[in-house]
Order: C-alpha cells, then sequence, then structure tokens
C-alpha cells in the first residue's frame, strides 16, 4: 500500500505543469479506483478483495452556463470468500455500467471538478458454493470529485454505489 501512495505522489509531481481547466464538452477522462465498503462481501468471516473498478467518461452536452453532462462506461471487480467451516462459498462480482454525471462548474475553484450522476449496470456473479444466487441489472447514483494537479492528472473520490461505497483513485483526462 506504501509503494502505490508513493507512486500516486510521483506520478502528481511528474504530470504537475499548470493549472487545470473545469469539465468541458469533448473532455474524455479515464479513472482507475480502490473502493471501501457496499453490499459485496459483506460477512464478518469473510476474506475479499478491494473494489477495484476502471471508469471512462466524456463531456457531451452544455447545460446552464458551464456546466457540462458527461456519458460513459464502468467496470468493477470485487470476490469475496464466507468460510462456513465445513466449505468455503465464494462470490464473484464483475460489474458493468453506463454512467451519466452532470459536472457543476460553477464553484470559482479552478483544480476542482464536482459532478454527481447515475449508473444503470449489469451485476454478474460468478458463485462457488451452496445456495442459489444470479446476477441482476441495478440503477445506482453517485457523487464525486477530481483534483487536478496538471491539465491531464488529478485524484478522484466517489460516494455511492457501485463495485464500493467509498472509491478513491487516480483520473487522466485524455
Amino acid at each position: 500500500m506504501k509503494k502505490i501512495i508513493f507512486c500516486l505522489f510521483l506520478l502528481a509531481f511528474a504530470f504537475q505543469s499548470s493549472n487545470a481547466q473545469e469539465f468541458s464538452i469533448d473532455d474524455n477522462v479515464i479513472s482507475a479506483g480502490i473502493g471501501l465498503g457496499g453490499n459485496y462481501g459483506s460477512f464478518s468471516t469473510s476474506s475479499q478483495t478491494p473494489g477495484l473498478s476502471l471508469q471512462y467518461e466524456r463531456g457531451v452536452w452544455g447545460i446552464v452556463g458551464r456546466d457540462v453532462i458527461s456519458l460513459g462506461g464502468y467496470l468493477g471487480y470485487k470476490s469475496y470468500t464466507y468460510d462456513a467451516g465445513i466449505a468455503d462459498d465464494k462470490w464473484t462480482y464483475t460489474i458493468v455500467g453506463i454512467r451519466g454525471a452532470y459536472h457543476f462548474n460553477g464553484i470559482n475553484v479552478q483544480n476542482l471538478d464536482i459532478y454527481g450522476g447515475a449508473m444503470l449496470s449489469y451485476n454478474i456473479l460468478s458463485f462457488e458454493g451452496s445456495g442459489n444466487y444470479g446476477s441482476d441489472l441495478a440503477a445506482t447514483g453517485f457523487i464525486g470529485g477530481r483534483w487536478y494537479f496538471s491539465n491531464s492528472f488529478a485524484t478522484m473520490a466517489e460516494i455511492g454505489y457501485g463495485v464500493a461505497n467509498i472509491t478513491v483513485g487516480v483520473s487522466l483526462k485524455l
């Protein structure tokens, strides 16, 4: 974990060149995150992976003043094992979704991108063990923000429901 944090700081300094601009039409952003919490893996005796996510979004519509609506995709992964004593049950979730977000550019902080939105996803479940569980559709909401260290590199944080309740990570504006 210390190595990951150290690498993130190195990337932040490497990409630091000038102040970033607010989210705009035709912007393309890729984000990678690691998540905590959520409905996947709630047993106290389970071993689990953290929620991992990869997101893409593109600014497509300008709204009232400078605000922008973006559309994009989401891919998340989480697995956990519940030790039942006799046999282990293992759940592996892959979440594939379509997201839309409203980027509020009305705050006069140049390096900050604040957004909120909704996602329609298909939660693909691979289950090994006793019981009957299946994949399902889901509609969820989220709010988040990015702090840009340069025109292209940012840290990000989201609260909502995807593969986790809280996600932190990095973003790259292409």
